[in-house]
């Protein structure tokens, strides 16, 4: 298996995870994102998300229990699909290729798939986030704490 990463839309990834047993949204933004913004909610589709951060706030390096934290997130046994989250995409493709990575090192069959745009999306012209792709501007399921 090689670490190419692939990429999926918020749309796609939504679809395939309520559809796909054995598919896992993996959201690394930071504790602070989770609680402050808000985090995908994938109860209609009877998912939840694993919650593993990439990188801490404030930035701290790796998170060093990074790719166990994943695997736990992940089934058990056979091949899985783990797409991976964050503000806007570039988190995210860091995390998914660490991880693909990892796993083709390991033999295990997991893809991982950076979902492009993340959860905020890009910068709109008065220079805010959430209204420019994203999953929330995509109008997904979302919640606040």
């Amino acid at each position: 298996m090689s670490d190419r990463i692939v990429r999926a839309t918020p749309d796609q990834a939504y679809a395939a995870i309520a559809q796909d047993p054995s598919a896992r949204l993996i959201d690394v933004r930071t504790r602070a994102e989770w609680t402050f913004v808000g985090v995908p909610d994938l109860s209609a589709a009877g998912r939840d998300v694993a919650f593993v951060e990439w990188t801490g706030f404030p930035p701290e390096g790796v998170n060093e229990r990074f790719i166990d934290q994943v695997e736990a997130a992940l089934p058990a046994e056979g091949d899985a699909t783990a797409y991976f989250i964050c503000r806007s995409g570039a988190r995210s493709h860091s995390a998914a290729t660490a991880a693909a990575a990892h796993f083709a090192a390991s033999g295990r069959r997991v893809t991982c798939v950076n979902v492009i745009e993340g959860f905020e999306g890009d910068l709109d012209e008065t220079g805010k986030r959430g209204r420019l792709g994203g999953w929330k501007a995509r109008g997904l399921p979302w919640r606040q704490s």
